[in-house]
């Protein structure tokens, strides 16, 4: 089935993964590309948006597009950079503005107009940007403003284009979800009918033409991605799948039998592999944080191919990567996603793994994936998991990796997420986890003097990790979650709390 597509040109924005997410939820396909890499097949889409961009259009540095196919023969969208790039090249005037126009807003001015039906005087956006348009491009037509930005929005007239200064992909925007529906469904006509059900439909069936009586080998983490993935080809291909569980030293408390037996119930053809000895020994004496992720990532490939040889028949290997997984592996030369952090699921294979790639969630995030698990039937537990990441404790342990430390974060991030669960506060957080830092604190216990490591909390609310803040947990919680830390781990003498937002932090602190 041919589902409508909208085309989403990124100029570097922060906020561009999350249009294509609006987009989605709107039950439309939408495909993110560099503005300078535009696919040559534009009848594939029946609509595009421009995104924002750190950059200005009055800098010499100022990314064109070719819109030739684009504007003025397909509906278009431009927010923010977009807004102002057609404005400043099109007979309009962007300038510096006289206040930088960051934050909430509200529309003071709202035009009758199909674009902003349903949006009201006073519906809140969100602007981020220092420059703004002061007068409009050749036929355009204003149709908001706020108190401080006069052309807030405006279309072209004689175009299906229109254009917006704010950002109507942040939740900060109340009516934002609104206006792509007004613009994508009401104006561009597109069909929302991409679900997870037919997302499964149309993915089995794929994988059922595309693989056939072929065999596949799955390296499961216990994780949302790499379970749903298996679930998929499980339904697609059956016992032609075998999945490998690899406990590398670096998992939760108990993790490796808790998962194992998590998935005797879902029918899947699990093998669990205890390689624990082998990747501490990789990791010993490594501190640097993408040395540490290199060595788990060779030795996880070296484990898996030895068991991956052990099957025979075996012609593809399957993947748990995710959407974010591919755009954020796009350098910033090669487009304006920037690389945050070297990415396990993208790439890397050597040359001697014959195999096939398949990577049944590649086209979906991470919100996706689980709508898609839900559609299946599978556990709400396991779906309700928090992320964690690949390389494991292993990134969570500041400096170098010792049986002893993994032990003492073990202990401590059992006490906080067992905690966080018996007071009902596992599922209002998104992530949460335990760093153990590289330095020891002096503490009194009792009579005696202690030295002993410290250990920061972190708990973040988020909807794909793009962005994050942190979650004000109750200092009750706080409280007796430190005191059972200090009492039951060996080791530990004092507790913090890190407060910090993404961005500027990341959510890992390695």
């Amino acid at each position: 089935m041919q589902h409508d597509k909208v085309l989403i040109l990124d100029f570097g924005s922060q906020y561009t993964q999350l249009i294509a997410r609006r987009v989605r939820e709107l039950n439309i396909y939408s495909e993110i590309h560099p503005f300078n890499k535009i696919p040559k097949q534009l009848n594939d889409y029946k609509a595009v948006i421009l995104s924002g961009s750190p950059m200005s259009v009055r800098s010499a540095e100022a990314f064109h597009p070719e819109l030739k196919g684009i504007r003025g023969e397909k509906p278009l969208l431009a927010v923010c950079y977009g807004a102002q790039y057609l404005a400043h090249f099109s007979g309009g005037e962007v300038a510096e503005s006289n206040t930088r126009e960051y934050g909430r807003a509200n529309l003071s001015f709202v035009e009758d107009d199909l674009f902003l039906d349903n949006i009201n005087t006073g519906s809140q956006v969100w602007m981020s940007h220092s420059d703004t348009i002061k007068t409009l491009p050749t036929k355009g037509k204003l149709l908001a403003s706020t108190h401080d930005v006069k052309n807030a929005a405006y279309k072209i007239e004689d175009e299906v284009t229109y254009a917006i200064q704010f950002h109507p992909e942040v939740y900060h925007s109340t009516d934002g979800k609104q206006l792509l529906e007004n613009f994508l469904v009401k104006i561009a006509k597109l069909n929302p009918d991409w679900t997870p059900n037919a997302f499964v439909g149309e993915t089995v069936a794929g994988l059922q033409e595309k693989i056939g009586n072929d065999k596949v080998v799955l390296g499961l983490s216990g994780g949302v991605d790499s379970s749903v993935a298996a679930m998929l080809l499980h339904k697609a291909i059956g016992e032609n799948l075998y999945c490998i569980f690899v406990n590398n030293g670096l998992l939760r408390k108990n993790e490796f039998t808790d998962v194992l037996e998590q998935y005797k119930g879902m029918g899947l053809n699990v093998k669990g592999v205890d390689a624990s000895a082998r990747f501490l020994d990789a990791l010993a004496e490594k501190s640097d944080p993408e040395e540490k992720r290199k060595a788990i990532g060779r030795v996880f490939i070296e484990v898996f191919d030895d068991e991956a040889n052990q099957l025979d028949g075996v012609k593809w290997l399957a993947q748990g990567t995710i959407y974010p997984d591919v755009i954020e592996s796009v350098s910033a030369t090669g487009g304006p996603s920037a690389v945050i952090k070297s990415h396990h699921n993208v790439g890397g294979l050597p040359d001697f793994m014959k195999l096939k790639i398949v990577e049944p969630l590649r086209l979906l995030f991470k919100d996706e994936v689980r709508r898609v698990g839900a559609s299946m039937g599978m556990d709400k537990d396991l779906l309700g998991r928090h992320p964690f990441p690949g390389p494991g404790l292993a990134i969570r342990i500041l400096g170098d990796i010792t049986p002893e430390k993994v032990r003492i974060l073990q202990e401590v991030d059992a006490v906080f997420i067992n905690g966080l669960r018996d007071a009902g506060l596992y599922d209002k957080v998104w992530q949460a986890g335990a760093i153990l830092l590289p330095v020891n604190s002096v503490g009194v216990m009792g009579d005696e003097r202690t030295y002993e490591k410290c250990v920061a909390l972190r708990a973040v609310e988020s909807t794909d990790g793009m962005t994050a803040d942190w979650v004000n947990l109750p200092y009750e919680f706080l409280q007796k979650t430190s005191n059972d830390i200090i009492n039951k781990v060996k080791g530990v003498n004092r507790v913090v709390y890190d407060i910090s937002s993404k961005p500027p932090a990341t959510i890992e602190w390695e």
